[in-house]
């Protein structure tokens, strides 16, 4: 999904420092996408509280036996889905229109929303607030530092970027293998590759900004994506510090 609207350092215009903190227009560029996604994560936590606290709705997802949970067919569709929807999308929209950048944006929000319903099944709703102030402090700063800083991180970013993908095949071999030290593995790899991908995106998304300053069009678009990829990262930081800091029901 990164690689959607990436634009790596040459592609700023000529003259352009790595010192832009101070541009009134890109604080602007940035607070609408930093909106657009607590928006997203607005509507994901009613979402979440919906399907693991409405009973039809819940069971419609979700199946409990003996203390474990588990989803119905329905609910792996929506857990599922929305990494088939980016996938499809990395090679389907790769000049997406404001309408179909917005359609992406809340589809994803919505599937991912209701599917975290499970954690507040799994979890007590104490770790779950703890968490979530964690992940968000950390966001601040690290999304702070990506904003801020001179350093160039593109390479840096490219290799989060094929981290990520192997943390996912990591993942997904996990869930035959079911192995604690694996999923340990993968929990600590996942905090900091998502951190490092918060800092990443913010400031390709200050690149961004310069390279497409004046189309409109163009910009109102680099927002909604720019909201998608900072709430992935947020989301996944989330997750993967809720499996050490989370205590279960």
């Amino acid at each position: 999904m990164n690689d959607q609207n990436r634009f790596h350092a040459q592609a700023i215009p000529a003259g352009t420092t790595m010192d832009m903190s101070v541009d009134a227009g890109l604080r602007s560029f940035m607070l609408g996408v930093y909106n657009k996604m607590g928006l997203g994560l607005v509507l994901s936590g009613i979402l979440a509280y919906i399907t693991s606290s409405v009973p039809p709705v819940r069971d419609l997802l979700f199946v409990m036996n003996n203390g474990r949970i588990g989803y119905t067919g329905l609910g792996m569709v929506v857990a599922f889905s929305p990494m088939v929807i980016l996938l499809i999308s990395m090679f389907a929209m790769r000049n997406p229109s404001k309408t179909g950048a917005s359609l992406l944006y809340w589809t994803i929000v919505t599937l991912i929303g209701a599917g975290l319903g499970v954690l507040a099944l799994i979890y007590t709703g104490q770790s779950l607030a703890s968490t979530f102030f964690i992940t968000a402090s950390a966001f601040g700063a690290l999304s702070l530092w990506g904003y801020t800083t001179k350093r160039d991180l593109t390479g840096f970013g490219s290799f989060l970027i094929m981290g990520m993908f192997g943390l996912i095949l990591a993942g997904i071999v996990n869930i035959f293998l079911q192995s604690p030290m694996m999923n340990f593995v993968i929990s600590g790899l996942g905090v900091l590759i998502f951190s490092g991908l918060i800092a990443f995106d913010t400031q390709r998304l200050k690149f961004e900004y310069y390279y497409l300053k004046g189309n409109e069009t163009a910009m109102s678009v680099a927002t909604t994506m720019g909201a998608l990829s900072l709430y992935l990262n947020f989301i996944n930081l989330f997750q993967f510090l809720l499996s050490f800091l989370g205590d279960r029901e």
